[in-house]
């Protein structure tokens, strides 16, 4: 039996499908608001403001805060000065992956519940109790908040979420892939089979790779063309859903490996990386721990899915391998501080680490 395993399910009430958005004033009575903290985004909150047509209706004190596009530990503080300042006593979150883990950090270091809308499919930041911390630059903090609270709900609508950039939603593809990628070898280990949440955490990984394997052409058609398709809805529902009860069911052993390590290093590292989303840089990590476990086959199998899609799967093709080998190190040397990266049964050093970074852009070389 595990005894350092802490399930995580999801938010307490979930519901995504047309005109959900209408059952919003029930939760919050639920919970009793009677002042609202209101974040947003900009863009995002332009296209979602008219389908939240109860917020004129319902009797709340409602303070609207736009956020600066960043998670940071200063955005975090802005918000619990607010908190404090109006006496606030929900916070709703209305936006992207960022935003929803801006909500969650601050709704814990202030001590209240919160819920979010998420305005498109990135990643499952609306699901998964951890936040991922940026400096307001743009660049990594190169660490993730966890917190033991969850959200009081997830409620969204597709037909807002497919009103969304294409690309959003093929980096939220990426990211969603990488569950099963970060976790099969950790979960087929002997001493971790007979274990029932980890069960579930290996099905619903698989889950995942198997829909996204054979729907993403369909979805991402369906969207160019504002369809709301059942592809597109599967799609889009396990990436902002699906994908976070696999963590919340396996915990760090479903929860992240390599390939989000090497995100935060190249966040962290490479200035240039920043002009590429969350999971096209998971994208490019996937294809690096799967080289860390010489799993070649695997990366020849997707290569053709990621030039579908087209996704980076090497530095020099990102167009920014860092020639100064010391700052290779660095990535490497940030991976190796990484717990769940050891996790990985093949033999874990710095200088496995960097073979691996190497080997990868050797292999791809002519791709």
């Amino acid at each position: 039996m595990l005894t350092d395993l802490k399930v995580k399910v999801g938010p307490q009430v979930y519901r995504y499908h047309e005109g959900a958005l209408d059952f919003v004033p029930e939760m919050l009575r639920e919970y009793k608001v009677i002042r609202l903290l209101l974040v947003h985004g900009t863009i995002s909150w332009e296209k979602a403001e008219p389908k939240l047509t109860w917020l004129k209706n319902e009797p709340l004190d409602i303070t609207y805060y736009r956020y600066t596009g960043e998670c940071s530990y200063y955005g975090a503080e802005k918000i619990a000065t607010l908190v404090a300042e109006k006496n606030i006593d929900f916070i709703l979150g209305v936006g992207g992956g960022k935003l929803s883990d801006l909500v969650g950090y601050a709704a814990h270091i202030v001590n209240l519940p919160f819920g979010v809308i998420p305005t498109l499919a990135s990643n499952c930041a609306p699901w998964t109790p951890l936040s991922v911390m940026y400096k307001e630059s743009g660049e990594s903090e190169g660490k993730s908040e966890h917190y033991l609270r969850q959200a009081a709900f997830l409620i969204t609508d597709p037909n807002l979420v497919i009103d969304a950039p294409i690309s959003y939603f093929i980096a939220g593809l990426a990211d969603t892939l990488a569950k099963w990628i970060e976790s099969e070898s950790i979960l087929a280990q002997s001493h971790l089979q007979d274990e029932p949440f980890l069960q579930l955490a290996g099905y619903t990984a698989k889950l995942c790779q198997t829909a996204i394997l054979t729907q993403s052409k369909q979805a991402i058609e369906d969207m160019k063309h504002q369809e709301v398709s059942d592809a597109f809805c599967h799609l889009s529902e396990i990436i902002i859903a699906v994908a976070g009860m696999v963590g919340g069911l396996g915990d760090k052993y479903a929860r992240n490996a390599a390939a989000h390590a090497m995100h935060d290093a190249i966040s962290k590292y490479l200035p240039s990386s920043h002009k590429y989303l969350h999971g096209e840089k998971v994208a490019y990590g996937m294809f690096y721990q799967l080289a860390l476990e010489e799993k070649w086959r695997i990366i020849d199998q997707l290569i053709p899915f990621y030039q579908e899609l087209n996704l980076p799967m090497s530095l020099h093709q990102m167009n920014i391998f860092p020639e100064n080998e010391q700052t290779i190190n660095q990535l490497v040397t940030f991976i190796y501080s990484k717990e769940k990266v050891h996790l990985i049964p093949v033999l874990i050093t710095k200088e496995r680490l960097k073979e691996a970074v190497l080997d990868l852009e050797i292999y791809l070389k002519d791709v």
